[in-house]
């Protein structure tokens, strides 16, 4: 009784306080920081624990996550945004007609995603393929950050703007960023930037510039 007392008289106050204008400031315990443990997973174990995520909204949504593909010892990384609709049904990164034209993409340079390592920005799909937004990419970052460092790559590759703004910190267009060598930080690695395959769809008038960044990018990976 003497408790619930003490809770209504202190609301009262509260209540009269704020009509008087005077501004209440409430202590309010810290939110927990949900850092996922990823520094000492093995490959096998960060997949799985990629699939059993629910830091964000996103895994309410998905059918199932998509960590990636290809040769997880492979010289170059391509990094997207996010899954779409195709790759939230199969599991995999660039499917669809996306995933089509991004493999005769490299095979015009030689190159098969056999022998390379395609992994996004978030692993789940955001609804309606929308860009994902900083909490969905805050939560992912700690799993594409551990999967560059077992990785290692010679060179990232960006594709598109959001997964190229993202990787480099900066909010400069496409074009700015196309046809130069930047740098990953803290990791100290090189980036390069190109079109994403949906863009490309959308554009095609666009694709013989992508092909010029992919002779680049062969050229410096010494593929």
């Amino acid at each position: 009784m003497e408790n619930e007392l003490q809770v209504k008289l202190e609301g009262n106050l509260l209540t009269f306080l704020r009509a008087m204008g005077i501004p209440i400031w409430v202590k309010r315990e810290p939110e927990p920081v949900l850092t996922p443990q990823t520094e000492s997973l093995s490959w096998s174990a960060l997949e799985q624990t990629v699939k059993a995520c629910t830091l964000c909204p996103l895994h309410q949504t998905r059918l199932q996550t998509v960590f990636g593909s290809g040769d997880p010892t492979s010289p170059i990384l391509f990094i997207g945004e996010g899954p779409g609709a195709n790759e939230d049904r199969q599991g995999l990164p660039f499917v669809g007609r996306a995933g089509q034209l991004l493999d005769a993409m490299l095979m015009a340079i030689n190159l098969d995603r056999k022998n390379i390592y395609i992994a996004n920005i978030v692993k789940c799909r955001p609804p309606h393929n929308r860009d994902p937004s900083p909490d969905e990419i805050a939560a992912c970052t700690p799993y594409l950050r551990q999967q560059i460092k077992h990785i290692q790559p010679k060179l990232i590759v960006a594709l598109g703007r959001v997964a190229a703004q993202y990787l480099l910190k900066s909010s400069v267009s496409m074009n700015k960023l196309r046809g130069h060598v930047h740098t990953l930080s803290p990791e100290n690695l090189p980036v390069m930037v190109t079109y994403h395959p949906a863009y490309l769809l959308r554009n095609p008038l666009d694709k013989a510039q992508a092909l010029e960044d992919l002779y680049r990018i062969r050229a410096y990976a010494g593929t």
